[in-house]
C-alpha cells in the first residue's frame, strides 16, 4: 500500500472509527450544551437590542459583540469531540433561542445550522484529532464567515460597501476571540473541574 493510501486509511479510521461512535452521554451532553447556550443566545439578543443605540454613529462596530452567537458549535465540538457534535449543539442552541423568542424568528435555526457546519468542517480537516487553541480560534473564525456574508445580504443591504466589509471583518474577529478563545478557555475550566470525566476533553 502506498504511503498516501495509508494516510487516507488512517484519516478515515480516526474520523469514523469506533472511538467516534456516539454514546448516550454524548447525546445528553450535546443537548445540555445546546439548551444552556440557547438561553445565553436569547439573553444576548436582548443585549444586542439594548446596545444598538450606542453604535448609531457607526453601526458596523456593533459586530464586536457578535462572537457570542458563534460559541455553541465550537464549544460542543471541543467538549464532545465526535463528528457532528459542533453541528448538533449549534442547531440545538439556535432552536432553543427561537423557541424562547427572537427578533429574527425561525431564521436563527438556519443560521445555527450554517454556523455549526463551518466549524465542523474545520474539526474534520484536522481529523478530529487536534483541539488546541489554534484549532478552536480557526473553527470560530470560519464559523464567523457565515454571518459576515449572510447578514450583509439579508440585513445590511442598504449599507455602503465599506460598512459591509468592516462589519464582516469585525464579525470574524469577534468570533475568533469570543467564540474561539472563549470556548477553549471554558473547556479547559470544565476539564479541571472534573465534569468532563467521561470525555477525552477531560484532559484539557
Amino acid at each position: 500500500m502506498k504511503r498516501n493510501d495509508t494516510a487516507k486509511t488512517g484519516f478515515r479510521r480516526d474520523v469514523f472509527g469506533h472511538r467516534r461512535r456516539w454514546r448516550t452521554v454524548d447525546i445528553v451532553v450535546a443537548a445540555v450544551i445546546g439548551v444552556a447556550v440557547g438561553v445565553v443566545f436569547w439573553l444576548w439578543n436582548i443585549v444586542w437590542t439594548a446596545t444598538t443605540p450606542l453604535f448609531v454613529g457607526f453601526p458596523p462596530a456593533q459586530a464586536v459583540i457578535y462572537g457570542m452567537w458563534l460559541i455553541s458549535g465550537v464549544l460542543g465540538g471541543l467538549i464532545i469531540r465526535k463528528p457532528g457534535a459542533a453541528l448538533l449543539t449549534s442547531i440545538a442552541a439556535a432552536s432553543v433561542s427561537a423557541v424562547l423568542g427572537t427578533q429574527w424568528g425561525i431564521m436563527v435555526i438556519l443560521d445555527g445550522t450554517l454556523q455549526g457546519i463551518l466549524p465542523e468542517l474545520v474539526f474534520l480537516a484536522f481529523g478530529y484529532r487536534r483541539w488546541g487553541m489554534g484549532v478552536a480560534v480557526l473553527a470560530a473564525a470560519v464559523a464567523g464567515l457565515s454571518p459576515a456574508i449572510r447578514d450583509n445580504i439579508a440585513y445590511n443591504v442598504t449599507w455602503p460597501l465599506h460598512y459591509q466589509i468592516v462589519y464582516g471583518v469585525i464579525v470574524v474577529i469577534s468570533a475568533a476571540v469570543i467564540a474561539g478563545v472563549g470556548a477553549r478557555v471554558l473547556t479547559t475550566a470544565l476539564a479541571r473541574s472534573g465534569v468532563l470525566a467521561s470525555f477525552p476533553s477531560a484532559k484539557g
